[in-house]
């Protein structure tokens, strides 16, 4: 029986694990946390992620987990409406859609589906080395224990490990887009703002942004947004550096910054994209979702294409009958197989709308105003045009409506 080790239970990852699995492989996965990441914000199941969880069974059960949405509102300082755009707009293909869940929750549907197809979990481990043998790529984990793999996947998100050893620096790869953000739960108390079903945005010069958006009941998932290329890793620091972006901002800032430091899911990250012009693989080693080809939280496509990266790895493997015979031969034609598909995706989804990181974040009031504007103006019938032929040919599935104003968050577990 072949057997597969995949780095990363993200989305991408859990998604290969359950297809590899059911197709005879055994399946490893390793992931350096001590257990599945909670956390995220919304991912919403409009085209390739739709169809994937379709394809693998895990449609309906995924539909139960649906967070009620009405919208997106933009917003001033005390709460008063400049723009909205509801989940009808565009044809209920606009900004917010109707079918969103939490990023955890489809984390936890695709775990639990690979533990019943016998996936094997390795959790607070990851790969240490990577060495080509006769046999595989043989495998040293930071545990200690050694091991071969038919075929190793990269699936632990852009700032992957497996990248790095096998690839090269993170630095060869990583394009900054000069943002940073921060995300985490909140929990409503007697006093907190209801949304009401509405993702509420608020903008101040300078590039700074706040988000809340409808999570669990008693929850609601926020976002803080702010110019930077590099952010430290150390939680203390993290909070030291929200605390200066945010220091004197209005609407809830001052509520969302001591709520960051109680939640115990605040994850911070830049706004990169990676680029690896030499190929996603190298040998039996392969790489998939925002380990190759991240294309920023600002497409609002990471779930997506993580999805159907993992969905055509898959097919391209099934497609060249490698479980049966694993050779090397076998193992590059699939991989070439799976980049020839996926790279124009990909490439697409890199490709942002112009002005994509002045839209999310505006340096000026002026340019606050002018989004809004802008958000109100779009939604007229007459330039419905005008915004297909913006969207267009991006990776989107219809390429009706605009690119989703807050990022997706599925990067960071691949």
């Amino acid at each position: 029986m072949a057997h597969a080790l995949v780095v990363g239970a993200g989305i991408a990852g859990e998604a290969l694990a359950v297809a590899l699995a059911r197709d005879g492989w055994r399946v490893t996965v390793v992931e350096v946390a001590p257990e599945i990441r909670t956390g995220g914000q919304t991912v919403d199941l409009r085209g390739d992620s739709r169809q994937v969880l379709v394809d693998l069974g895990l449609i309906d059960e995924v539909l139960a987990h649906l967070v009620p949405q009405r919208g997106i509102a933009w917003i001033r300082a005390d709460g008063s409406r400049m723009a909205e755009m509801p989940v009808e707009a565009f044809g209920g293909r606009g900004l917010i859609s109707s079918e969103e869940l939490l990023r955890s929750d489809l984390a936890r549907v695709l775990h639990g589906a690979a533990g019943a197809a016998g996936v094997e979990y390795r959790f607070a481990d990851t790969v240490e080395q990577l060495t080509d043998t006769t046999e595989g790529v043989e495998v040293r984990f930071r545990s200690g224990p050694v091991e071969v793999f038919d075929v190793v996947v990269g699936a632990d998100g852009s700032h992957s490990r497996t990248r790095s050893l096998r690839f090269g620096p993170e630095s060869a790869y990583r394009k900054p887009l000069g943002l940073a953000h921060a995300w985490f739960t909140l929990q409503e108390g007697p006093g907190t703002p209801l949304l009401d079903g509405w993702a509420l945005s608020y903008n101040e010069p300078g590039r700074r942004g706040l988000t809340a958006r409808p999570g669990h009941p008693g929850q609601q998932e926020i976002g803080m947004t702010f110019a930077a290329s590099t952010v430290p890793r150390a939680h203390d620091a993290r909070l030291a550096v929200l605390d200066d972006a945010f220091h004197g901002a209005g609407w809830r800032a001052a509520e969302f910054l001591a709520a960051a430091r109680t939640a115990p899911d605040l994850a911070l990250d830049t706004y990169d994209q990676i680029h690896i012009d030499r190929g996603w693989s190298d040998g039996r080693v392969v790489l998939v979702g925002d380990a190759a080809w991240c294309a920023s939280p600002l497409s609002g496509l990471g779930t997506a294409l993580g999805l159907r990266g993992a969905a055509e790895l898959a097919e391209a493997l099934r497609r060249h009958g490698v479980s049966a015979e694993p050779t090397a031969e076998r193992i590059r034609a699939a991989f070439s197989s799976f980049e020839q598909v996926m790279r124009p995706r990909a490439a697409a989804a890199q490709k942002l709308l112009p002005g994509r990181v002045r839209m999310v974040a505006p340096k000026t009031r002026r340019g606050i105003r002018a989004n809004a504007m802008v958000m109100r103006v779009v939604q007229a019938p007459a330039f419905l045009r005008v915004v297909r032929f913006l969207a267009g040919g991006r990776g989107h599935d219809d390429g009706a409506g605009p690119e989703p104003s807050r990022p997706d968050r599925s990067r960071q577990a691949g």
